[in-house]
């Protein structure tokens, strides 16, 4: 598409912060469901309403054993577990799956304040629309890292309101400026068009830092799940196509490789919140009829890893993805990378974004955000 269908780049900050969003980061109570009779102190600070009833009780995912889930993950598990759509089982259909978050009533609370919130869309790919973004900026003065963040969802659900609070508090955490890309979704748009958003977005942000984060850089990638993905794919393409230079992988519990055959895939196949089920139905979306999982950029922990940026990858020791995780940190070792393996045992996937109500999140979050803050000179 020709560049004057695109509206002009300015990325001057904003005077002030405009209205935040009222949409969270986590799956939260579609309509219909219950209201919650949870302990106060609990639900008042929780990142999402809460369903009515006890506290779950807390089980082994085979109703046996010992959970491996800390008490406290495996409460806040089982809920998002009660809620989140059954991707893969009795939903099928995206259109579907989207329709049950977006009816979800709002979060409690005001939204963490950050400096200023902007949106606008920058150029896409060659031929494909303008991608919507939603840029944050820290509330104190002076350079600042710039983090182009790529969120999850499989690929096919989240957006920019869903992953507001995350954005926010990475915002915050970091003390850097945060580009959320709202990049364009399977299975209407399937590998790799989604790759080429997150890349042109991180193009676009790469000739706007000294606007962006009030420096020449540093200029970081970041995403969870299925946005930790994209996020290393579009360092692939940064590292060959000449650019931007990149001074950090920022990941958590990404998902890598398309084959979903590891012992972490196996172990916790069910009943730790993500499935063996969701993540089959999510890749489906993705590839398509006949889609090349064993593609570099779609399974990037396939591709040859040198000359990446270094990573710092959050893993929960319970979670299906938690092997890829901890292989593509091997990986990126073995080609000469320097990567941090910031694994946390009695977690789950998505804890990171509970970081409101659960220790584990909230340090691993700050850990991230450092790792974040060090390039800044």
């Amino acid at each position: 598409m020709a560049d004057d269908r695109r509206p002009a780049a300015d990325p001057t900050p904003p005077a002030a912060e405009t209205t935040p969003p009222a949409a969270d980061p986590t799956p939260p109570v579609p309509d219909g469901r219950r209201r919650a009779a949870w302990p106060a102190a609990t639900r008042d600070s929780a990142p999402y309403p809460l369903p009515h009833g006890p506290v779950p009780p807390p089980t082994s995912p085979r109703g046996r054993g010992v959970d491996r889930l800390t008490p406290e993950a495996r409460v806040w598990a089982d809920v998002l577990a009660s809620v989140f759509p059954d991707v893969g089982g009795a939903v099928t259909d995206a259109a579907e799956a989207r329709r049950i978050l977006a009816r979800a009533p709002s979060s409690p609370g005001a939204p963490p304040p950050v400096g200023a919130v902007t949106d606008r869309s920058v150029p896409g790919p060659a031929d494909a629309p303008d991608i919507p973004v939603r840029v944050y900026r820290p509330a104190a003065p002076g350079p600042a890292p710039t983090v182009v963040h790529l969120h999850g969802g499989g690929w096919v659900l989240g957006g920019l309101d869903l992953y507001d609070r995350t954005c926010r508090a990475l915002c915050r955490a970091a003390r850097a400026v945060v580009v959320s890309v709202d990049y364009r979704l399977a299975p209407e748009a399937r590998f790799p068009a989604p790759v080429e958003d997150a890349y042109a977005a991180l193009v676009w942000a790469g000739r706007h830092l000294g606007d962006l984060g009030g420096a020449a850089g540093p200029l970081v990638v970041a995403g969870d799940s299925a946005g930790g993905n994209l996020a290393v794919a579009a360092a692939l393409l940064a590292r060959d196509r000449h650019g931007p230079p990149l001074a950090l992988q920022a990941l958590a519990y990404p998902a890598l490789d398309a084959a979903r055959d590891t012992a972490s895939y196996r172990a916790n196949a069910h009943g730790y919140y993500l499935t063996a089920t969701h993540l089959r139905w999510f890749w489906e979306q993705y590839l398509g009829p006949g889609g090349d999982g064993g593609h570099p950029l779609a399974s990037p922990l396939r591709a040859d890893l040198a000359g990446l940026p270094p990573a710092h990858v959050v893993t929960a020791g319970c979670d299906p993805l938690c092997d890829e995780g901890r292989a593509y940190v091997r990986a990126l070792r073995a080609a000469g990378v320097e990567a941090v393996d910031d694994h946390c045992p009695g977690m789950f996937h998505g804890f990171v974004g509970l970081a409101d109500v659960l220790p584990e999140g909230r340090a691993a979050l700050t850990r991230l955000a450092a790792a974040i803050a060090v390039p800044l000179p």
